[in-house]
């Protein structure tokens, strides 16, 4: 995740160079159970709300779309949102914008969401399965 972090950087600064949405929506394809799923987010949500202080812009409203195959456990990731919210308002404060976070479960070789709707994709765990897409394609 800390390689990834300055691509994430790099990608959320050109996003914000180009747009400002409102609703910053950021789907995790191959999500895991454990609390790295959410510190994914957590760290996405840091580097947008740096950008926008840097940019002097307000944040955006986050709806976020945790990603996984169906029999992925996401009633455990659901436990932890509590959590997960109460630290957003300390570190950030209630000027961070709202966060909404959805279950997608599905493969991610098939459309999981409508065209044009995802500000930014991220996977950690998933893209090696892509070399396999070739052989599910007709």
């Amino acid at each position: 995740m800390l390689k990834a972090k300055v691509m994430l950087e790099e990608t959320v600064t050109r996003l914000y160079s180009h747009s400002f949405p409102k609703c910053m929506k950021v789907a995790d394809l191959g999500c895991s159970v454990g609390p790295n799923t959410l510190l994914v987010m957590s760290n996405i949500i840091d580097i947008v709300h740096a950008t926008c202080i840097r940019l002097n812009r307000e944040p955006p409203t986050f709806q976020l779309y945790l990603n996984d195959l169906f029999g992925n456990d996401f009633n455990t990731i659901f436990k932890s949102l509590p959590d997960f919210y109460t630290k957003l308002v300390q570190d950030k404060g209630h000027k961070s914008g709202s966060c909404f976070i959805n279950a997608t479960p599905g493969s991610f070789y098939g459309r999981l969401f409508p065209r044009n709707s995802i500000n930014l994709f991220h996977s950690a765990n998933s893209v090696h399965w892509l070399s396999q897409v070739s052989h599910f394609l007709p």
